[in-house]
């Protein structure tokens, strides 16, 4: 089988009309602080984990660059599946709740991601382990730590991990702001010299400790307590920049209601035109049982059909969302 990392001509191909796909799936995708991902080493990315497959998608279209991902292993049982995920440029990373028979397998994932790297293609992993759709981060697992500590004892040139903050308006709904923020680089051997008295397994702990505080400062953190609901309320209603337009007004609702009569007809035609890309959603949604795949399945349903229309719909689909969406903010269920 290709090495995950290997050039493969048909996902170069098709890897510029998905990014566009993906790109215009978001009402708003910024990106913010593109210019501290070093342009000198080999790069990790540590996005924080709240909306399952499009956390590593916002990852993805970051940028042109080749990038490897990891993914829970139990995705991977499926032989037809496993080689499609493969196809796609992602690995299978064992979690404690897999067994410990499984969790010993990740020496192979580790060695593989180490590989990767030495062939200069970056790696992401979602070092909270599993998603979930809060304002706060999850205790960090070591495997990102022990590839990023191996590249480091393999490579002659720097190893850097690089936290990324992701925050969502809205976490179940697609056609809704996302922005991006790239925290402040780890360069790994820089951090070890620094901590030099300390032996691998406090290396380990020490490198979690500052990422954790580095993601903090990428994201609308609020501690996981027993206030988080009432502090989480308080700091969206006023967040600080550069997330304050996740929450920023829209028009007047005089103005909205006047806008949704008006283009009332080319609402509908607009809905009977991405129809198809409708009823697939509402269909492949209706199975999903955790609400953070929604997007993530609407995503891929854009990215499986809109290429099969020549794009055609893609105008009238957009279209559909702003009208629905600008409906929400009338009713007072959008921002």
């Amino acid at each position: 089988m290709t090495p995950v990392y290997a050039y493969d001509k048909l996902y170069s191909r098709c890897r510029p009309l998905a990014d566009w796909i993906i790109r215009h799936s978001f009402r708003q995708l910024r990106y913010i602080g593109l210019e501290r991902i070093p342009q000198d080493g080999v790069i990790i990315f540590a996005p924080n984990h709240c909306n399952a497959l499009c956390d590593a998608l916002a990852v993805l279209v970051m940028d042109k660059s080749p990038k490897v991902f990891a993914a829970r292993a139990d995705i991977f049982r499926n032989k037809r599946q496993a080689a499609l995920l493969h196809w796609l440029k992602i690995i299978p990373i064992r979690r404690i709740r897999d067994g410990v028979d499984e969790v010993r397998k990740n020496e192979e994932t580790i060695a593989l991601a180490v590989e990767t790297l030495q062939h200069g293609v970056s790696f992401c992993m979602m070092p909270e382990g599993t998603h979930r759709t809060k304002h706060s981060l999850l205790p960090l697992s070591k495997g990102i730590f022990r590839i990023a500590l191996q590249a480091a004892d393999a490579m002659d040139k720097p190893v850097y991990i690089v936290p990324v903050g992701l925050e969502y308006a809205d976490y179940f709904r697609l056609w809704d702001a996302l922005t991006v923020q790239i925290g402040e680089p780890i360069e790994v051997n820089a951090f070890r010299e620094q901590h030099a008295s300390l032996d691998r397994p406090q290396l380990l702990l020490a490198l979690r400790e500052e990422l954790t505080l580095r993601m903090r400062k990428t994201i609308l953190w609020v501690p996981d307590d027993e206030h988080y609901e009432d502090n989480c309320r308080r700091l969206l209603m006023n967040p600080p920049s550069p997330y304050a337009e996740l929450r920023s007004a829209t028009l007047p609702k005089g103005w909205i209601r006047l806008f949704l009569l008006l283009s009332l007809p080319l609402f509908l035609l607009s809905a009977a035109l991405s129809l198809p890309i409708w009823l697939t959603q509402w269909a492949a949604c209706r199975k999903v049982k955790d609400k953070a795949f929604l997007n993530s399945v609407r995503v891929v349903v854009n990215v499986l059909l809109m290429p099969l229309f020549l794009m055609l719909p893609w105008p009238f689909w957009a279209f559909t969302q702003e009208w629905l969406y600008q409906m929400r903010c009338c009713r007072g269920f959008g921002r």
